[in-house]
């Protein structure tokens, strides 16, 4: 049975030290095949023009899409690795907030595919990416 709050502190505790707390994001809804989060823009987010960076709407999208995969996959068990993702950013954006949502097009038992969208707080479009995951067998570490 899907434990919305389960998954959400789950994803949030991943970020501790890591990418993903450095940059603020955090994890606020899930779902049958998505999961949501919020990312603010502000300086540590801006390239040299004072707008929200492209690496830093990159690193959201496949932070969101790499943690969605968890959803459909035994972490004890199996790891998600990202192989592919293409971004397309649409609006720029220099302050304020943006949400990034995955979406599973394809769920097989090696690949996931993801359509992730980041949009500002009126629901317009910033970038359209799309995440490629591949399930691999959980390695022992030694």
């Amino acid at each position: 049975m899907f434990d919305k709050q389960k998954v959400l502190q789950l994803c949030n505790d991943w970020c501790k030290n890591t990418l993903m707390e450095t940059l603020e994001i955090e994890y606020i809804d899930a779902g049958e095949g998505y999961l949501t989060a919020k990312m603010p823009v502000n300086s540590r987010v801006h390239q040299p023009m004072g707008l929200l960076h492209g690496g830093a709407t990159v690193a959201l999208a496949e932070s969101v899409g790499s943690a969605a995969s968890l959803l459909f996959i035994n972490p004890e068990k199996q790891e998600a690795r990202g192989i592919e993702i293409s971004a397309n950013h649409l609006k720029s954006k220099r302050e304020g907030m943006v949400y990034c949502t995955a979406k599973i097009i394809h769920q097989g038992r090696s690949i996931h595919l993801w359509e992730i969208k980041i949009t500002d707080e009126k629901d317009q479009l910033i970038s359209l990416c799309k995440l490629t995951n591949m399930i691999l067998p959980k390695r022992v570490s030694s």
